[in-house]
């Protein structure tokens, strides 16, 4: 099924980066016509990446640099304020070494476009044979990340590692982004935050792409990062928990207090 990008709409995509110099221009390139904005965030590179996304020349890309290295997740949170800043509906978030195809672009904003999700996420793991498509060692971390996330959060996800994702401009309004974690595992703990909001994420069956670039995750992102965040995740739900059954607790008894308070009648005076 053909999904149709209503013109009105207005997509921005963000592209976190950081010594891509070699993959940025091919990654930008690619970006498909109805993208109306592109935002290139350099994470304070030692390469030539913020002069080779400029050399692109196509005017809808926006090159924002940080003057130091702040993590991944601080540099899409930048991406985000500068895409919504100027007049975004959705921004999606695709990498800066090319493992998102731009083909799966359309159908992974949908579901936000139309309202039927706040946040959509690709899931690498559903798409035919991803087993093959994926190192092996990536496939098991994810598969077992996912589950795990899904536990800490609440939420129902398969691929909670996939950076591929399309955010309303009305869930970035109600999200506190500012706290978002800066590192590897922020998509852990954006996941968290829009669980604790009640945000409907729609999970997008996108294709993996593993070839010539250089992942900059590490064994000990997978051992100890994320899980730290996914407790962080997992505190923060039982104290929302435990906040709202406090409250509902406070409305019942003054509820109650309400109906059994007696009822005290002045008889008028008559002259």
């Amino acid at each position: 099924m053909t999904v149709q990008v209503v013109s009105p709409v207005r997509i921005a995509v963000v592209v976190p980066a950081f010594n891509e110099a070699r993959l940025i221009a091919r990654t930008l390139q690619a970006i498909p016509a109805y993208v109306s904005h592109v935002v290139v965030v350099d994470d304070a590179s030692s390469d030539a990446t913020a002069e080779a996304a400029r050399a692109v020349r196509d005017q809808r890309v926006e090159v924002v640099r940080h003057p130091e290295n702040r993590g991944v997740g601080a540099a899409i949170v930048t991406g985000y304020q500068a895409a919504f800043a100027r007049g975004a509906d959705v921004c999606a978030v695709m990498a800066g070494d090319g493992q998102m195809d731009p083909a799966d672009l359309r159908k992974l904003v949908a579901p936000v476009i139309t309202g039927q999700a706040s946040y959509a996420k690709g899931d690498r793991l559903s798409f035919p044979d991803a087993r093959r498509a994926m190192p092996l060692t990536r496939w098991l971390g994810n598969v077992v990340l996912g589950k795990l996330t899904a536990l800490a959060a609440g939420v129902k996800i398969r691929d909670s590692q996939c950076g591929y994702t399309a955010l309303s401009r009305s869930a970035a309004d109600a999200l506190p982004l500012d706290k978002l974690w800066n590192r590897y595992g922020y998509p852990n703990d954006l996941l968290g935050m829009l669980a604790e909001r009640k945000l409907v994420v729609s999970e997008v069956v996108v294709r993996p792409i593993y070839a010539d670039e250089e992942s900059g995750i590490k064994l000990w992102h997978a051992l100890f990062v994320v899980p730290f965040v996914l407790l962080r995740v997992l505190s923060r739900r039982l104290l929302y928990t435990l906040r709202w059954r406090m409250l509902a607790r406070t409305e019942r008894r003054t509820l109650r207090h309400v109906e059994t308070a007696p009822v005290h009648m002045v008889a008028p005076e008559f002259e």
